[in-house]
């Protein structure tokens, strides 16, 4: 009976241990930062009104495969952003821009960056998002 019980409990932890998936998102060390940065035209996008960083702006971000984004973060007053506590591998952080072609139904295109975490404690520097608002 003894030798069920311990059986069963290694066989629990072992299934549980191997079970575990390291994939890509939330539940590590590591991040992911950047800033967005605003232009900010007239409504023909012929006259430039002023630059800034971007502060309340939304930043997505989409874990390894995934179809949709997993989580989003607002900018500081500073245009920074910041996704923390992520694990290793692949990540697609996008934000929207206004469409200055004037094709795009919704007027917003989103724009991409791709980042890779290669150890558990990085912290990946984006380059600067630049939308138009």
């Amino acid at each position: 009976m003894k030798n069920n019980v311990l059986f069963f409990i290694s066989l629990t932890l072992a299934l549980g241990f191997f079970s575990c998936s390291k994939d890509e998102g939330e539940g590590g060390r590591a991040s992911i930062r950047g800033h967005v940065f605003a232009n900010d035209y007239n409504s023909s996008f012929t006259q430039l009104l002023s630059s800034f960083f971007a502060p309340e702006e939304d930043v997505y971000i989409i874990y390894g495969d995934n179809e949709f984004y997993d989580d989003k973060v607002k900018t500081d007053p500073n245009g920074l952003f910041e996704f923390k506590n992520l694990r290793k591998g692949n990540y697609t952080i996008f934000v929207y821009s206004k469409d200055t072609t004037f094709t795009v139904p919704s007027g917003k295109e989103a724009i991409y960056l791709d980042a890779e975490i290669k150890d558990k404690e990085e912290i990946v520097e984006l380059p600067d998002f630049e939308i138009i608002k």
